[in-house]
């Protein structure tokens, strides 16, 4: 967000896309966005709109990704086994325990090694 307005403030300076991406990549290096970026907020800025943000998105709430999922999936042994009892899909217990529980599941043995 802080480099759309940066690129909203060189629009207003009568600065050009190209030299305003290359002003981004001075300060921002790697992490500067693309020119092609750069270009299409220039146009959005031309065309009137003002915000920096991106607009709302719709789309289907998660109905796997439940508080309560997220705390069973957190004690169960195994991803597949999860995936069972709960009656969901696999890629849906490894989202949850990647991305709501950062991955904390330890490997557990059914027999000491």
């Amino acid at each position: 967000m802080e480099q759309r307005v940066n690129i909203k403030f060189c629009l207003k300076l009568g600065k050009p896309a190209a030299e305003t991406h290359e002003m981004l990549v001075k300060v921002y290096g790697v992490d500067a966005v693309s020119k092609k970026c750069v270009f299409e907020w220039f146009k959005r800025f031309r065309d009137g709109k003002e915000d920096v943000k991106d607009k709302p998105r719709s789309g289907r709430p998660s109905t796997r990704t439940t508080p309560d999922n997220i705390e069973r999936v957190g004690r169960m042994l195994s991803l597949r086994m999860v995936a069972e009892e709960l009656k969901i899909s696999l890629d849906s217990v490894s989202n949850i325990t990647h991305v709501h529980l950062q991955n904390r599941k330890k490997k557990v043995y059914a027999f000491p090694t």
